[in-house]
């Protein structure tokens, strides 16, 4: 355990951050859940109508440092891509 004034602020700050991060990832992942599951039933139009939610959810958690840039834009682009597989469009 630390001893000193600066030691003890800097841990309960980080048992501050780790709880935020952690309720922000839990937020994070279920509704990305939900996103998949509706992407796994084949229901375009409800994985359409969970997209922008979960995109907020990502960018939310990316400027508050919880997840990486890299990460937040690696995620919204693979779900947006499996949202458009679901029913492709007629090629032009």
């Amino acid at each position: 355990m630390a001893t000193h004034k600066s030691a003890i602020k800097r841990w309960r700050q980080s048992l501050r951050r780790r709880a935020d991060n952690r309720r922000n990832k839990s937020i994070l992942k279920s509704q990305i859940k939900k996103l998949r599951i509706a992407i796994a039933e084949k229901n375009k139009d409800e994985a359409q109508q969970l997209l922008p939610p979960t995109f907020a959810i990502i960018d939310r958690c990316v400027k508050k440092g919880t997840i990486h840039e890299n990460k937040g834009n690696r995620l919204k682009s693979r779900l947006s891509r499996q949202v458009e597989r679901l029913n492709p469009s007629p090629s032009q």
